[in-house]
């Protein structure tokens, strides 16, 4: 994610854009009601509507900014970029991906997030995959001492009987 750069942007919702980045022919969705909401005073004035709907790429790619690059009403591509990849869908591919991705047998997967592993058998078929779980997932993906301190791997077979 070196070289992020933003060809086109355009307001679609009081919060939402659609962004297209450098070398990508699509348009991709992206919410930022969450960041205004925690970007504090700074960034305030973008929950006005009419301030939201002034966006603009800046500094030749680099940001969107919606006060012509002159402030401090401006996201970099780069976290741009991570906030639309963390907000696609995740599917049932990508459940497997990351199942393979970290060797993790079905029931120590489900024990990861909290499931059965019949329905974590079903989340890699055709289930709709629960935020909680995605979030789960994506953060493992992003930080693998999360998956490391929560993790706890099985072994085969039964347990040995304790001689007394």
């Amino acid at each position: 994610m070196n070289d992020v750069r933003i060809m086109k942007v355009e307001a679609r919702t009081p919060t939402g854009l659609f962004v297209r980045f450098k070398g990508s022919v699509a348009l991709h969705s992206v919410d930022l009601a969450g960041w205004i909401k925690t970007g504090g005073d700074i960034l305030s004035p973008l929950r006005d509507p009419q301030v939201f709907a002034h966006v603009s790429v800046g500094d030749h790619g680099a940001a969107v900014t919606w006060d012509d690059g002159e402030g401090d009403l401006s996201i970099d591509a780069v976290h741009l970029k991570m906030i639309v990849d963390e907000q696609k869908p995740f599917g049932n591919e990508d459940v497997r991906k990351w199942q393979s991705r970290f060797d993790l047998s079905n029931a120590e997967a489900a024990d990861l997030v909290g499931v059965s592993p019949s329905t974590w058998a079903t989340y890699k078929t055709d289930a709709s995959i629960p935020k909680a779980v995605a979030l789960t997932l994506r953060a493992s993906q992003r930080d693998p001492l999360f998956l490391q301190a929560h993790l706890r791997p099985r072994t085969t077979g039964r347990p040995r009987k304790e001689m007394q």
